[in-house]
């Protein structure tokens, strides 16, 4: 007999899985669990041969979950998910199988008998040692920031924040420099595209420009008394007196 977990957020996605499972006299359904914390909990409990782990829940993800545990009690996943966006590829180059939403019966009992076949032949650190792979990569995939979206008319252009160098206004229009050398106009205002950019690194020295400090080179001070930025690529910007006294607490000098 498998013994086998059922961890999901959704009723009916665990139902589900239950109904497939009891279909099979060879597993042994131990608990469902609502949530990170009950699986845990249950995990900890039960030692289960086999879980079906969903990946997004409400209070912390499946990964979160594995990562709370001694990699010792970790026991063969089958990751469930309804988001692609945790780059699925990953499951294919790490040789673990997941089932995505929603799944047939048949690919269902696919990756149950794959499963259990596994537990039939391979050591327990080889499974975990593969698994401990997998999730570290997809946490770091999980944790890179989303692009932004800046709108062109009838195109949308997707841009790291880490990417833009600076942005100035022109007329009605904003220009967003990036690191590529990419020049985009946008019809938008500075506050709003302050308030869209949302990191400290990047800051407003004039009611015309807003930089990023990551790309920031030197601050010149000019005979007259003025305040000048120059960039990394060459770049320079006056800063008016009004945005100084922010640069220069945000760079600690």
């Amino acid at each position: 007999m498998t013994r086998t977990l059922i961890i999901d957020d959704e009723a009916l996605a665990r139902q589900r899985v239950r109904k497939l499972l009891e279909a099979r006299s060879d597993i042994e359904i131990m608990q469902e669990c609502r949530n990170g914390k009950e699986a845990i909990e249950a995990i900890t409990k039960h030692e289960p041969d086999l879980i079906f782990l969903d990946i997004q829940m409400k209070d912390m993800t499946g990964f979160d979950v594995l990562q709370a545990l001694p990699e010792k009690s970790w026991p063969l996943t089958i990751f469930v998910t309804a988001y692609d966006k945790y780059a699925i590829q990953a499951f294919d180059i790490f040789a673990f199988d997941y089932l995505l939403k929603p799944f047939k019966n048949e690919r269902f009992y696919l990756s149950l008998d794959k499963a259990i076949q596994q537990l039939q032949q391979e050591e327990q650190g080889q499974r975990v040692d593969q698994l401990k792979e997998l999730v570290s990569y997809l946490q770091k995939e999980k944790e890179k920031p989303e692009p932004l979206a800046l709108k062109q008319g009838s195109k949308i252009s997707l841009v790291q924040l880490e990417d833009i160098r600076y942005v100035e206004a022109s007329g009605y229009y904003i220009e967003v420099y990036t690191s590529e050398s990419k020049r985009l106009l946008l019809r938008e205002s500075m506050t709003n595209m302050l308030e869209q950019l949302g990191k400290p690194n990047f800051i407003r020295i004039h009611r015309s420009t807003i930089i990023n400090t990551d790309f920031l080179s030197e601050i010149q001070h000019t005979g007259a008394g003025d305040v000048v930025t120059k960039m990394k690529d060459g770049k320079t910007f006056r800063v008016s007196k009004s945005y100084k006294e922010a640069l220069f607490k945000r760079l600690k000098l």
